[in-house]
C-alpha cells in the first residue's frame, strides 16, 4: 500500500462529548459540542486562501457538521465518501481508549465485533487512492482513527492523538511524507 504523492489537507472533526470524555465513538454518530463547533469556525479561517478545491468528507455527523462550518468560509463541492468513516470499535465503543487501543492499532487486540487496524488502513488505503486521484489540493475531514492510517500509509509514526478542529497539510517529499499543523 502506497499513497500517491499528492499533497491534501486534513482535518478531524471538532470536539463532541466523547472526546471530552475521552471516550472512544468509532461508529457512533455523535454531535459536535459548543467547542466542537467553535474548532470548526477557526479551522476555517486557517483553510481560506489555501487553494483548496474541493472537501471530501466523512458521512458521519459530526464531520458533517464540522465541514458545513468549514465551508460557510470556503464555499467549494463537497463529496460524502462513506469508505473514510470512523473505525468500528464494536464492544470498546462509548469506553475509554485506555488501555486497549494501543493493542489495537499494533494488531495484538480487536474487540468483539470491530475493525482490525489493518482492515481500517486497507479501507482507507483505497479510499485516499480514489479521493487523490481528484484536482487538489483537497481537504478530506474524517477522523482521528482514519488519520492514524492514513499517517500509517504515509510511513510515519502513528503514535500520538490527532487534535480535534486543526487543520494538517500532509505533503509528499523526496524524504517522505511532511505533516505540517497550521495554527
Amino acid at each position: 500500500m502506497s499513497l500517491p504523492a499528492t499533497a491534501f489537507w486534513f482535518l478531524r472533526h471538532g470536539e463532541t462529548d466523547y472526546n471530552a470524555r475521552g471516550l472512544s465513538q468509532g461508529a457512533n454518530d455523535i454531535p459536535l459540542n459548543d467547542t466542537g463547533r467553535n474548532q470548526a469556525k477557526a479551522a476555517a479561517r486557517l483553510l481560506v486562501d489555501r487553494g483548496i478545491v474541493s472537501i471530501t468528507c466523512s458521512p458521519m455527523l459530526r464531520t458533517r457538521e464540522t465541514a458545513a462550518i468549514v465551508n460557510e468560509a470556503l464555499r467549494l463541492p463537497v463529496a460524502y465518501e462513506p469508505a473514510i468513516r470512523e473505525v468500528i470499535f464494536g464492544g470498546m465503543e462509548g469506553k475509554a481508549l485506555a488501555p486497549w487501543f494501543q493493542s489495537w492499532m499494533d494488531g495484538s487486540f480487536t474487540p468483539e465485533g470491530a475493525e482490525s487496524f489493518a482492515e481500517l488502513t486497507s479501507r482507507i488505503d483505497g479510499a485516499l487512492q480514489r479521493i487523490l486521484a481528484q484536482p487538489g489540493p483537497v481537504l478530506i475531514v474524517a477522523h482521528g482513527g482514519v488519520f492514524r492510517a492514513v499517517r500509517d500509509l504515509m510511513r510515519v509514526s502513528r503514535e500520538g492523538l490527532t487534535p480535534n478542529g486543526q487543520p494538517l497539510f500532509c505533503a509528499p517529499s523526496a524524504s517522505g511524507w511532511h505533516i505540517a499543523p497550521q495554527a
